[in-house]
């Protein structure tokens, strides 16, 4: 063990013995209340370090803090391996995995945004009717005193209510009763009579007369007897009351105390009245989902490049079903309806007129009413079917609330408005709005609540998210940022935040902003400690700890600890790339494209009707900032209209016009994403790459095996035989916990080996089964080449290529990292698909949790198959990958609704010159310093 890194003081959290996985006894000492990085290689000892060493020490003092009764809820949480950790404060950890699987949960909610702007509609928002439009208002007895006396002074006047005899009781009874109360005068079609003149008639509806006056200033005298008055006759009238004027009757006006307008009883706002999650504010339609079950307009318009009279609609398509198509374009001509205008140019009045149908024609919901009117024929039934999907609630429009929470509204806007802009557009918004002072008074703390958490949310670089979008369609990276949003917003002091890479899937331009949100949490008395790759990130911290000097068995160690000005005179392959000493060359020729993949008029989403040319027999890079529409252009679109085009199953492809492929150069595509390689715990990277075969046939081989009568399926902890069946080959056994968390346990007939003991007695090299799947993918190389097992070796070979070496060939696929089931794929096909027909292979931001030096290994790997034939699209922020890329699509030029422009198409050094965009001025510091 050694002290070099360890600091003594208060100031310091410091760290002894730390042995979890592959840390090699580490002691080292973390400045408090600093800007903290940790780095190093993949496989280093990074997240042993800061997760499961820092953050699971911390937690657990937590827990352990917690009464006895509330422990008993926590379960009991194991001590990391590690001798004493000192200094430490309350860990809270963003990672970035997707935290949230509900799909109520929302950008709004996980933020506290939206339950700040639930309390900001209910305590200051102002409904108002949607017939007339107007202020609905309880009225008060000010409120008519204050009518009278402002109106011209002179004008005869009534204070009236109007009378309604209970059940059973006839007019002429009510009238009695009402002259024992002191009631002389009603009013009727005009006139003022005595009740004694009256003569009732069949309607049961009458109005009293409570007084008399004139209008104008008053002395105080009549003004209280006008106030008792109408304090009376809102009694009497149930919450009503009437001022009629006989001669100026167009003053007349109703005044109610029962927040009623236009004869509509309305709800009062309460904050429930708001939530989507509750039974009271949700849509009674979908429940609060926003979606449900009905005609999908995707599939009824597959393409909404055909106009109305080429057949958009698609089942008016068909010999039978032409009668509705003719009736409508018969009647197009009445009303306006442009029926040579494709369907995406349509307004939304126009394609409302064509789904609702006119005076002149009936609409395509109409023929579905006609279509379920017939249901009892089975053709009938069939082509019901085929439309039916999940789709917007036709009720609530996906806000998800009832629609009484529509008529509240502040400043004109509704909640469920406010809810589907853009996080950078309400802010603006909300920034410019003003109040009357007794307003501003009560949104004062709600208003800095709101605005300071979408400044944060613009600040992390989530500016284009709509508080409405679901959290689980969100990324890990965006995930973690929210996280962070949230953290910021609660104004946490002396806590210690551990954050996973929150760079992912950040531009260069993002990340300066994302650097100063973590300063700003430092700067609230936090430290913050961040494991990253990122070099921007490594130099702006306080202090830098970079982890090695290899992966796997070869790192686990401190090699830096200090501020990055003193990293030059480190011995560490950060220092190395972060000094110039190594670096990632740029290409000396680029590639030329052998021909061009075209996507024509792409409009998903916020595209533009973008149209871009991806190089055939390249390494493309499509870049732009964070929601810029690279995902939209890349996976939504690309992807699914090639398999499309390929004759490949797949999903049907986003908003576009054609995408066009050279199939001379592109028989295949593939999609490497950064999904689990498999869902089950038992999927490994040694049986991904079907190298488990080849091992579990050496040890078959083996003497003791062959005497034994054992086979190669008696080494597969997939079936019986050798496993141990106690827990089934999985090493551990689950408890689950109803409400709880389930808990593991480690299987004790076989202490966690998964295979019975006599089959662990066959070995190769002194080395058990169970040995060999906790070696390293490095140490495995070495060994099965030392043994002469040439095959196994070099299945291994292609991890080692793309940089997980590191990584246990008996790892469960479950605890992989995105990036690293990304390059689990990735090795597959270096392995199995390098000689296989041309393909178009594309991937999703590969740089995902990867050194300088790992970036440099994953383009060598993707060099190899451009070499064989094939063609490479990465989505990619990185500097690095994209000054090698040989063609670039460059987006932007923001967010949101600000970005889906295509900015540029060529080489980086063509870029360079494209003013407008954001990626040419991070490039330029990767490319003019070489020379160019």
């Amino acid at each position: 063990m050694t002290d070099k890194y360890v600091r003594e003081g208060k100031e310091f959290i410091t760290i002894r013995g730390a042995r979890m996985h592959n840390l090699k006894n580490v002691s080292v000492s973390i400045p408090r209340s600093r800007f903290v990085v940790i780095t190093g290689v993949s496989g280093s000892g990074k997240s042993s370090l800061a997760f499961d060493t820092l953050y699971a020490e911390g937690h657990r003092r937590y827990v352990e803090s917690l009464s006895s009764y509330a422990r008993q809820f926590t379960g009991k949480l194991s001590k990391p391996d590690v001798d004493f950790i000192s200094g430490l404060a309350p860990a809270i950890a963003i990672q970035q995995k997707v935290t949230s699987r509900n799909s109520r949960s929302t950008v709004g909610t996980s933020t506290e945004i939206y339950d700040y702007l639930k309390l900001l509609f209910a305590r200051i928002g102002k409904t108002y009717s949607p017939i007339s439009g107007k202020l609905v208002k309880r009225h008060t007895v000010s409120d008519v005193v204050d009518y009278v006396t402002s109106l011209e002074e002179g004008m005869r006047f009534l204070l009236a209510f109007t009378y309604q005899p209970g059940e059973g009781r006839s007019i002429a009874d009510a009238l009695k009763i009402l002259k024992q109360q002191g009631y002389v005068r009603l009013f009727d079609e005009g006139n003022v009579i005595k009740i004694d003149d009256y003569e009732p008639k069949k309607e049961n509806l009458i109005k009293i007369v409570v007084d008399r006056g004139t209008t104008g200033p008053a002395d105080e005298e009549e003004l209280s007897r006008l106030a008792d008055s109408v304090q009376t006759a809102f009694f009497e009238g149930r919450g009503s009351c009437e001022l009629i004027f006989p001669d100026h009757p167009e003053y007349n006006q109703v005044f109610s105390n029962q927040f009623s307008e236009d004869g509509i009883q309305f709800e009062e706002p309460t904050v429930h009245l708001f939530s989507f999650n509750t039974s009271y504010g949700a849509c009674p339609t979908c429940e609060g989902w926003g979606s449900v079950i009905g005609i999908d307009e995707s599939l009824v318009i597959p393409d909404q490049n055909l106009s109305i009279f080429d057949g958009c609609v698609a089942p008016w398509r068909t010999e039978g079903m032409r009668t509705w198509l003719a009736e409508v374009i018969k009647g197009a001509e009445k009303t306006g309806l442009p029926i040579h205008k494709p369907y995406r140019m349509l307004t939304p009045e126009q394609r409302d007129m064509l789904w609702k149908g006119s005076r002149y024609f009936s609409g395509i919901n109409d023929f579905f009413k006609e279509i379920e009117s017939n249901l009892h024929k089975i053709q009938y039934r069939v082509l019901l079917s085929r439309y039916r999907g999940r789709t917007t609630c036709p009720d609530c429009k996906g806000s998800r609330l009832r629609k009484e929470a529509h008529y509240v509204k502040v400043q004109g806007y509704s909640i469920s408005q406010l809810a589907e802009m853009q996080a950078d557009e309400l802010l603006r918004l909300i920034n410019s709005w003003t109040f009357e002072p007794h307003e501003a008074k009560i949104a004062e703390r709600l208003l800095i609540e709101i605005t300071s958490r979408l400044q944060y949310l613009c600040d992390v670089g989530l500016g284009y998210l709509t508080l409405n979008r679901r959290s689980d369609t969100l990324s890990g990276g965006e995930t973690q940022r929210i996280q962070l949003t949230t953290s910021l917003g609660s104004s946490l002091v002396g806590s210690m935040y551990i954050l996973d890479e929150p760079s992912i899937g950040l531009h260069s331009r993002d990340t300066e902003r994302l650097i100063g949100i973590l300063k700003r949490l430092k700067a609230l008395g936090n430290t913050v400690i961040v494991v990253e790759h990122d070099e921007d990130v490594m130099l702006a911290s306080d202090y830098l700890i970079d982890m090695g000097p290899g992966a796997g068995s070869f790192g686990g160690q401190v090699v830096f600890a200090g501020e990055p000005s003193e990293l030059k005179n480190a011995d560490s392959l950060t220092a190395q790339y972060l000094t110039g000493k190594l670096e990632i060359e740029i290409p000396k020729v680029r590639r030329k494209p052998l021909d061009f993949i075209v996507i024509e008029e792409a409009y998903q989403n916020n595209l533009k009707s973008v149209t871009a040319r991806l190089a055939v027999g390249c390494l493309n890079a499509v870049t732009g900032v964070s929601g810029s529409g690279k995902s939209t252009l890349i996976n939504e679109i690309l992807y699914p209209a090639v398999l499309r085009a390929l004759d490949l199953p797949g999903e049907k492809p986003g908003l576009h016009k054609a995408v066009h492929i050279p199939k001379k150069f592109i028989k295949k595509v593939e999609f490497v994403d950064q999904n689990p390689i498999g869902k089950s715990s038992r999927s490994n990277p040694v049986t991904y790459i079907k190298a488990f075969d080849g091992i579990r046939e050496l040890f078959a081989n083996q003497k003791l095996s062959m005497m034994r009568g054992y086979s190669a399926r008696h080494f597969s902890f997939n079936v019986p035989g050798g496993r141990c069946e106690a827990c089934e080959g999985e090493g551990i056994i689950t408890v689950e916990m109803q409400f709880m968390a389930d808990v593991h346990l480690v299987c004790e007939e076989c202490n966690g080996q998964r295979y019975k003991k006599d089959v662990l007695e066959v070995k190769v090299q002194d080395k058990s089964i169970y040995d060999v799947l906790e070696m390293t993918i490095d140490d495995a190389f070495d060994f099965f080449r030392s043994i002469g097992a040439d095959r196994i070796a070099n299945q291994l070979k292609p991890l080692i290529d793309v940089g997980l070496g590191y990584v246990k060939l008996g790892q469960s696929g479950s605890t992989l990292s995105g990036g690293e089931a990304q390059r689990l794929k990735l090795a597959t096909f270096l392995a199995h698909g390098g000689n296989s027909e041309p393909t178009l292979f594309i991937f999703d931001e590969p740089t995902t949790g990867l050194h300088f030096h790992d970036v440099k290994k994953l383009l060598d790997a993707l060099n190899a198959l451009i070499a064989k034939g094939h063609t490479i699209v990465v989505i990619e922020h990185h500097p690095d990958v994209i000054k090698c890329a040989d063609w670039i699509v460059d987006l932007g030029p923001e967010g949101g609704t600000g970005g889906g422009e295509l900015l540029f198409e060529g080489t980086p050094e063509e870029l360079l010159q494209c003013e407008r965009s954001y990626t040419a001025k991070y490039l330029a510091k990767k490319l003019i310093p070489a020379g160019v």
